[in-house]
């Protein structure tokens, strides 16, 4: 059976300094340390960051993993998530969830982080300056960054199978989880494109590949487990948009972690969905408003992004009646995964119209046709990319996405407590709970391992191999029962 589909999302934000010439690096600092200032500040242990590990077991020629920049602010808040400058952006990492709900409500949680960053760094800002976050993917000057997804994976299953069979998913559910986006920064042979479906898909330039920011490609091989590397996999995912939708966000992730459930119990059956062209098909797909062009198949065939996305709806809902969903974390969570995921194919279907408060690109779409309508514009208008932008800007009083009326999977009171709460059934609650009680006593962390400092040598290292581990269930007991730090650490050893 499959392992339970731990994921979490890794969010770099657009930053832009307001009234000032500001460098991105810096501002991005000045934004984190604004918000960690209050707080009791752990560092980051970069003792397992391995980027250059290929989950092929070797680097294409040439290839360049990303730069583990140890330099700059990087730090561990007490809801167990990750705050730091990644290159030139903020970047959020959600703690580990246990299922796609709770993974939206941490993703909501990040967004509120960086409101309240926004806030402190404009006290420390003079007049009339201020940082301005987005959650969006492009600057429009042909530079991307992304939002990665991780789930965790049995280590035994191969990785050219899970290469193989993801892909088709990976080029079609931007249907559903593009967030949107005015004309284009590439070129694209022989197409004017006034709108597209997705802010990522036309960087992509390769099929399987270690880079991110250069050449990326549509499957990613970086193998860092942050957990027993024996027993599991960290799937890391490059390749899709940010939504600010919960609904996009919550199928972005149930989706992916039940075609990744297909595969690890080689649940396809003998269908075969492979594509002639998977580089050609990503920009294809995020070009076609109609949703109806034909991809080339590997075999000859021809199918639409549609049809293939209610191939793997279908071959989803059997696994599901087959083995049930507990993979998912929840059966109940991962049953409203498979009756979002076909009502929103179905509306997509019918009339994208009727999906707006679920698929981003779809909301932005229609702002864009009202606004182009009331002034009279042309797709070339330099105005609709200022409405573009405004749909992701964090800012309350200025987000477009936040007077619309979408659907909300998480109550917002629940979100306000997840930016200091951590989830309760992944070991991200022990993370979280031992930084809230005894900050000035951890060294450093990451997502396997706490590192502890009692005032004397050496430093004791608690490792946390297994993401199943260091739950409520596991260790609220023992927190509740430890007084100190020592005492802790002996009742672990005990």
């Amino acid at each position: 059976m499959a392992v339970p589909k731990i994921c979490g999302v890794e969010t770099e934000y657009g930053i832009h300094h307001a009234g000032a010439e500001g460098n991105p690096v810096a501002s991005s600092s000045l934004l984190v340390n604004a918000y960690i200032s209050d707080l009791a500040r752990v560092e980051w242990d970069f003792k397992d960051e391995m980027p250059a590990n290929d989950a092929r077991g070797f680097a294409r020629e040439g290839a360049l993993p990303p730069e583990v920049e140890t330099h700059l602010v990087n730090t561990v808040l007490t809801n167990g998530a990750r705050y730091y400058v990644d290159h030139a952006h903020p970047e959020f990492s959600t703690p580990e969830c246990a299922d796609p709900l709770e993974l939206v409500r941490y993703d909501k949680a990040g967004e509120e982080v960086l409101r309240r960053s926004m806030a402190a760094a404009r006290w420390l800002l003079p007049d009339p300056q201020a940082i301005v976050v987005y959650k969006n993917n492009s600057d429009g000057k042909g530079n991307s960054y992304g939002t990665h997804e991780n789930y965790l994976m049995d280590r035994t299953v191969p990785f050219a199978r899970i290469a193989r069979s993801i892909t088709p998913h990976f080029v079609t559910r931007q249907l559903y989880t593009g967030a949107g986006k005015v004309g284009t920064e590439t070129s694209p042979a022989g197409r004017d494109v006034a709108f597209q479906l997705s802010q990522r898909s036309e960087f992509f330039e390769e099929e399987v590949g270690l880079e991110t920011t250069l050449k990326r490609p549509i499957v990613n091989t970086r193998d860092e487990p942050h957990a027993d590397p024996q027993r599991y996999r960290r799937f890391h995912v490059i390749v899709g948009d940010s939504n600010l939708a919960e609904v996009a966000t919550f199928l972005k992730v149930g989706t992916t972690a039940l075609v990744l459930a297909l595969i690890e119990d080689d649940a396809f059956g003998g269908v075969d969905l492979t594509l002639a062209n998977p580089v050609k098909a990503i920009h294809q797909v995020s070009y076609d408003l109609t949703l109806a062009e034909p991809l080339e198949m590997a075999d000859g065939r021809t199918a639409t992004a549609m049809e293939l996305q209610w191939e793997l709806y279908g071959l989803s809902r059997k696994y599901a009646e087959d083995r049930g969903l507990d993979c998912l974390g929840d059966d109940t969570v991962g049953r409203e995964v498979l009756r979002r995921w076909e009502g929103v194919l179905n509306g997509l279907e019918a009339d994208p119209a009727t999906v707006a408060g679920q698929v981003d690109w779809v909301a932005k779409l229609q702002l864009l046709e009202a606004f182009r309508a009331r002034h009279g514009l042309g797709w070339k208008d330099h105005r609709l990319s200022a409405v573009d932008l405004q749909y992701h800007d964090l800012r309350p009083e200025r987000s477009l996405f936040v007077r619309l009326a979408t659907d909300h999977l998480v109550e917002r009171d629940r979100i306000l407590a997840a930016v200091s709460e951590p989830p309760r059934r992944t070991r991200a609650y022990f993370r979280g709970q031992c930084l809230r009680r005894w900050a000035s006593q951890v060294a450093s962390a990451n997502w396997d391992s706490l590192v502890f400092d009692l005032g004397t040598d050496p430093l004791r290292r608690v490792p946390m191999m297994d993401p199943l581990r260091g739950t409520a269930e596991h260790t609220e007991e023992l927190l509740e029962g430890s007084f100190s730090v020592a005492e802790l650490l002996t009742r672990l050893s005990g």
